[in-house]
């Protein structure tokens, strides 16, 4: 990536696994744009980072209560994230007035974010997105624009000294030098400028032509600006604001050739130019994800819940939650430690950032699996992470059951064990790499080489008996001159 100011590249990819929406899972092939940032600080915060790896998001809010998905059931539409259930699913109206009294009894009173901070930086997490406000406008900070607030007198929460939530935990966080970001919803279905009660929702857009009225449509831009000020000038350094809510977009952006932007009806235009100068001018260097909105303001590409089979050349983060859920729902089983940690590794050979999603309850907690398989992710880094942090990709990036990252001159081989594979072949074979005379193998955990097969093309390795995993999982082996 250049680094001069003036030189701006633009990349028109192809890039088969960019998302449509929060919380979709289908992929698109399609045309994408990607702007290298002209600011120098933003250029040098997209490469701080992208050698971090791994990341940490928390979808949380009073859905949680309820155990139902975030905000989407609320969404008036024949989609199945959308689908209502309980005594008020039958009707809408009913729904939304429930769902919307959730606040008066969200008290999550086992909320400490410092126990969070402590188990993601153990897990080897490096940066953290807090969610301030999800879809259905509740937010989860202190605002001047609404009473629709964790910190307002109608949520019993408001009374605890930790009551703004947002900037607890992205002080806990950067007590434990985790990167600090923020989830922020640019649609907000709870705002009457944008949720207008006049006309009744019909889908996930405004109820109203923004064009034809001008002035709602400003009040909501306006209030959206709010808000975001408010957190990029009140919450200390921050330095990712993660914009979700991808149909929120100037109408000149919109694809018609791909199905969810076609359904798109109005310009929803909120001034990002005018929201990235100001959240820069209070936090420099801030890196900007306006996710599916491709160009100047999508700093990196965000995939969602899954792992492209190819690296792609710009900055990208695949976003993956630990259950099947976003959001905490009795009873989710979370996926196991060995399927995170190859997550993990086949995110990272691509050069991708995984991003993994851990859900509070109702409660302010992680349940204890969750914990557990933060603490099984930690001990497998503690060995291994010098083939996870400031990695790039190398071709062929997978082999068999192998996967390949590079730093520097050095390349690591990751063999991604089964789930109930506790011993490792005593010969490994690597065929994409050629050894050399100065080649070696070290097999992390270990201090001393490993024996090569100095007749056999490739690299074959010797493994005794004596050097067993170090850790569960998945095994990396250092290969050096090659």
């Amino acid at each position: 990536m250049r680094t001069d100011k003036r030189y701006v590249l633009i990349l028109s990819l192809y890039f088969y696994f960019f998302l449509t929406v929060f919380p979709a899972t289908e992929t698109f092939a399609q045309p994408f744009s990607y702007k290298v940032p002209e600011d120098i600080q933003v250029q040098q915060k997209l490469t701080e980072w992208g050698k971090l790896k791994f990341g940490l998001m928390i979808t949380w809010g009073t859905y949680s209560q309820w155990g139902v998905v975030e905000s989407w059931s609320l969404c008036p539409e024949d989609e199945g994230w959308c689908q209502r259930k309980g005594p008020y699913a039958a009707n809408w109206y009913s729904y939304k007035k429930a769902y919307e009294g959730l606040q008066t009894s969200f008290n999550p009173m086992k909320f400490d974010p410092a126990k969070w901070a402590r188990a993601a930086k153990d897990a080897g997490m490096r940066y953290v997105l807090a969610m301030a406000k999800h879809h259905d406008g509740f937010c989860m900070f202190d605002t001047r624009t609404t009473d629709y607030k964790i910190t307002d007198a109608k949520t019993p929460f408001s009374t605890n000294p930790r009551s703004n939530v947002t900037k607890e935990i992205l002080n806990a966080f950067r007590k434990e030098n985790l990167m600090p970001g923020i989830y922020f919803s640019k649609p907000d279905w709870h705002a009457p400028d944008y949720w207008w009660s006049y006309f009744p929702p019909k889908d996930r857009n405004p109820t109203y032509d923004t064009k034809k009225y001008p002035e709602t449509w400003k009040r909501f831009r306006d209030f959206t600006f709010t808000q975001l000020s408010e957190l990029v000038s009140n919450y200390g350094k921050v330095d990712i604001l993660w914009l979700d809510g991808g149909w929120v977009r100037p109408f000149s952006s919109i694809d018609t050739s791909i199905s969810w932007e076609k359904s798109i009806p109005y310009d929803q235009d909120i001034d990002m130019p005018k929201i990235a100068a100001m959240a820069r001018s209070k936090q420099p260097g801030m890196l900007i994800v306006d996710r599916t909105v491709a160009g100047e303001y999508e700093n990196y590409l965000t995939p969602e819940a899954m792992i492209p089979n190819e690296t792609n050349p710009v900055p990208w983060e695949s976003c993956m939650p630990m259950s099947d859920s976003w959001s905490f729902v009795p009873g989710a089983r979370n996926k196991s430690a060995n399927t995170l940690i190859h997550m993990l590794c086949n995110t990272v050979s691509k050069g991708g950032n995984f991003l993994l999603n851990v859900a509070p309850g109702p409660d302010g907690d992680w349940d204890d699996s969750s914990y557990h398989r933060l603490q099984e992710i930690g001990e497998w880094m503690k060995v291994n992470s010098e083939a996870i942090y400031g990695t790039t990709s190398i071709r062929p990036y997978k082999e068999g059951k192998f996967v390949f990252t590079k730093k520097d001159k050095d390349i690591y081989a990751i063999y991604l064990a089964d789930e109930n594979e506790w011993q490792m072949p005593g010969t490994i074979r690597i065929n994409s790499f050629q050894k050399t005379a100065a080649t070696k193998v070290f097999l992390l955990g270990y201090d001393s080489p490993l024996v090569v097969d100095k007749k056999q093309s490739g690299i074959v390795i010797t493994v005794p008996v004596s050097k067993q995993p170090p850790v569960k999982h998945a095994w990396v082996f250092k290969i050096t001159g090659v």
